[in-house]
């Protein structure tokens, strides 16, 4: 375990401000009333790369020595992680090698493409993308910068909530996402500091209950099989994570799939922002009873907004040229 403290975040948050976006905090009157809260939404699916993991990306390259930046920096990800780091890499002048699945969003492959990141494909299991980052660095001397476990990167999300308070004051309770962890235990670190009255609440799909499983028993679990839509909250929960959420987590709080999506369809039609599955995992629980929120200040990460729209895209082309089919047949 190594140690991460809030002058860590403070810290990171003087790294990334020349790049990173000071993301708005919204509201909404109709969720408002649909919970009986005043709920603040901290819009990281507008930061950089479309989510808070341009945060701990940028801080941990920033954060390297120059010998190390030199050698480049590799990771392997889903997808947010991947667009970050190779973005970070790309303003920093150097080489992101980056380990996706091979069941990837394509959309996420094609942006990381897009930031400077040269992408190897990988079997779709955490054992594999990690064996995979480990013989790249090997053959590049490449950095590793993991997603979650990484101080730096846990320091980098931290500074989400940083500004959130900032903007809004006190808070009583903060809901945030939880895959691997890096988000909950930034938050966890910043909230100590900057919001010690506030109950941090972690979020997770119960389809991939493997943090909320890792407290009840005490020791981490890594071998099991996510089985939801929320694709960035797939992985397991990492070593430093689990040692900060063990210490400050609140508790964690599980939501079902079609909770997730109840939640996606509220904020894309009151707020008309896209988020993805993995923020919804931090609203569902203002709506399907699981806190409770009466009357209370409420904090919500909105951890990103990278959806693959193709699907809804596709049909909405389909019906475009048959409109313009029939009006050229009757004009």
């Amino acid at each position: 375990m190594q140690r991460v403290t809030w002058e860590d975040v403070a810290r990171a948050r003087e790294r990334i401000a020349p790049h990173a976006n000071r993301t708005p905090v919204l509201t909404s009157s109709g969720i408002d009333r649909a919970c009986g809260a005043r709920v603040q939404f901290k819009c990281e699916n507008l930061q950089k790369t479309g989510s808070f993991k341009f945060r701990g990306a940028l801080n941990a390259v920033a954060a390297l020595s120059p010998e190390e930046r030199a050698r480049g920096v590799c990771a392997h990800s889903s997808g947010n992680h991947a667009q970050a780091l190779a973005l970070a890499a790309s303003i920093h002048g150097i080489p992101a090698y980056l380990v996706m699945p091979e069941d990837a969003s394509i959309i996420k492959r094609q942006a990381t493409a897009a930031y400077g990141g040269q992408i190897s494909l990988c079997l779709p299991t955490h054992k594999g993308r990690a064996e995979a980052a480990r013989r790249i660095a090997a053959d590049t001397g490449a950095t590793p910068i993991g997603a979650h476990n990484d101080p730096q990167v846990i320091a980098g999300q931290g500074t989400a909530l940083a500004e959130m308070i900032d903007d809004v004051g006190d808070l009583d309770l903060v809901l945030v996402p939880v895959g691997g962890g890096g988000l909950l235990a930034g938050t966890l670190i910043a909230a100590a500091r900057w919001a010690p009255r506030a109950r941090v609440i972690g979020c997770e799909p119960a389809g991939a209950d493997d943090a909320y499983r890792s407290l009840q028993e005490g020791r981490r679990i890594t071998e099991f099989t996510p089985r939801t839509i929320a694709d960035g909250l797939r992985t397991p929960l990492g070593e430093n994570p689990f040692a900060i959420l063990r210490d400050l987590v609140d508790r964690i709080v599980l939501v079902s799939e079609s909770e997730i999506v109840d939640a996606l369809r509220l904020v894309w039609e009151r707020m008309k922002i896209l988020i993805e599955p993995s923020s919804a995992v931090a609203v569902a629980p203002l709506l399907g009873g699981q806190l409770d929120v009466v009357g209370r200040r409420v904090g919500v990460i909105l951890s990103g907004g990278n959806v693959d729209l193709s699907g809804c895209l596709s049909g909405l082309d389909t019906r475009a040229r048959r409109a313009d089919a029939e009006r050229r047949g009757t004009g």
